[in-house]
């Protein structure tokens, strides 16, 4: 019995594996989330930037969209390193920032008229821009679940240099399976 080894130690002779981070459907899930949540940092910074003039609550609510947009690039970076923890967070941010894409674009619309106002960028832009964003965060809620629920912290131990006969697919006992 192997007793009091840390955690991530591994047997001597043998390798950590993560068998479901090498599966084709992980790797394009994880693809299309860093994907997603760039998008989403580079839209968000975009309306931020675009509207800082004239968004509701002043600078204070531009602050929050700008920490939005940063916080979605840092999420990317998680993602891309493997991290499944930070899924459920980003699928919850998500969800609250589709509820305020949905609130707010309308008004966006409203300002396309004579008296008001004008931004950095064309309000009707803008309010195009949060539309997007409120359908992109839709999409990204459900990839960041089915990411999640791809198990990609499982790990096993192997024998050094077994990396082809092992794992999904292979036979009971690491033989080579018949053609």
């Amino acid at each position: 019995m192997i007793v009091g080894m840390a955690v991530g130690e591994v047997r001597p002779g043998y390798e950590l594996w993560r068998p479901n981070r090498e599966k084709a459907g992980s790797v394009t899930t994880k693809f299309v989330v860093v994907l997603l949540l760039l998008a989403t940092s580079a839209i968000a910074a975009l309306i931020t930037v675009g509207g800082w003039s004239l968004l509701k609550g002043g600078g204070g609510m531009g602050i929050i969209c700008a920490i939005y947009a940063i916080l979605y690039a840092f999420f990317a970076f998680l993602v891309a390193r493997w991290s499944r923890g930070i899924l459920p967070l980003a699928a919850a941010l998500s969800m609250i920032l589709a509820i305020f894409c949905l609130v707010g674009a309308e008004s966006w619309f409203a300002r396309d008229k004579a008296g008001f106002d004008e931004a950095l960028l064309p309000s009707s832009l803008l309010g195009v821009l949060v539309v997007v964003l409120a359908l992109l965060q839709i999409v990204l809620i459900a990839a960041a679940a089915y990411g999640f629920n791809q198990e990609w912290h499982v790990e096993e131990e192997r024998p050094i240099g077994s990396g082809e006969d092992y794992g999904a697919g292979a036979a009971p006992g690491g033989a080579p399976q018949p053609a």
